[in-house]
């Protein structure tokens, strides 16, 4: 059974306990993830980091079908940084982004969008990743942007080079903060309302530098392999209990 279908199924026994259905706030349009701790999960367990990194990717299809439950419209996760691909390769980071995208492509109604740096890939990989998301193009259900060998500084940069190449700036209007979001790798989204990172590290590592300005933030404890429903139904809760301030 596929992994998204199993955890629909399995979330009806946990419904009516649900902090989801009983908090007054709105969820969030757009929820960024960071998922953290792989690598971690295998020290403890005393496993080669690759059988973390399994486990990592065998529990995101996962997750994203619990956000899809929660009728969130996009999800953002942090797949891959720049940094990651310079792991070494009996980590076999690129052979489970392969079987990830397969399976999101294939098993769920998701539309994945891929941001960041694929031209850094090997051919066959980026080819996987492209031809997996024009898969999705026609699928209905949740955004699903999948942030490969992704930095913010570099969506920055990308996104002001493409804006200084921009027919209203060259023909003199000035560079503004709106012509920049018109080519940010989220062009056209709602920044993310809250941002998770799991195995309690508290930073955001580069993510959604740009988008993330006004974005909540929720650090888990729990390494990503171990992450729960209710984990991120507690993170949800909290959301909709804060009051939001914007600029200070």
């Amino acid at each position: 059974m596929p992994i998204y279908r199993r955890a629909t199924a399995m979330s009806h026994s946990l419904r009516r306990t649900d902090p989801v259905h009983h908090a007054c706030g709105d969820l969030p349009q757009h929820l960024g993830l960071i998922p953290d701790g792989n690598r971690r999960w295998s020290k403890a367990h005393r496993t080669p980091a690759r059988i973390g990194h399994q486990h990592g990717i065998d529990k995101i299809p996962e997750v994203l079908g619990w956000c899809h439950e929660a009728n969130i419209p996009i999800v953002t996760l942090f797949t891959l940084s720049v940094g990651n691909l310079a792991r070494d390769p009996s980590e076999q980071l690129l052979d489970f982004l392969e079987r990830l995208v397969t399976t999101l492509a294939c098993d769920t109604p998701f539309q994945l969008h891929p941001i960041g740096r694929l031209d850094l890939l090997p051919a066959t990989t980026h080819n996987h990743i492209t031809q997996a998301a024009a898969q999705t193009r026609h699928h209905t259900g949740m955004t699903v942007n999948l942030a490969i060998g992704y930095t913010g500084r570099l969506d920055i940069l990308t996104a002001l080079q493409a804006a200084l190449h921009n027919p209203d700036y060259q023909a003199g209007a000035p560079l503004t903060e709106e012509l920049i979001n018109q080519h940010i790798s989220t062009a056209g989204q709602p920044d993310p309302d809250l941002i998770i990172r799991t195995s309690g590290e508290q930073r955001l590592s580069g993510f959604l530098t740009w988008q993330a300005e006004q974005a909540e933030l929720y650090f888990c404890r729990r390494t990503w392999p171990n992450f729960r429903r209710r984990d991120l139904h507690r993170a949800l809760d909290d959301y909709q209990h804060r009051h939001r301030r914007y600029g200070t």
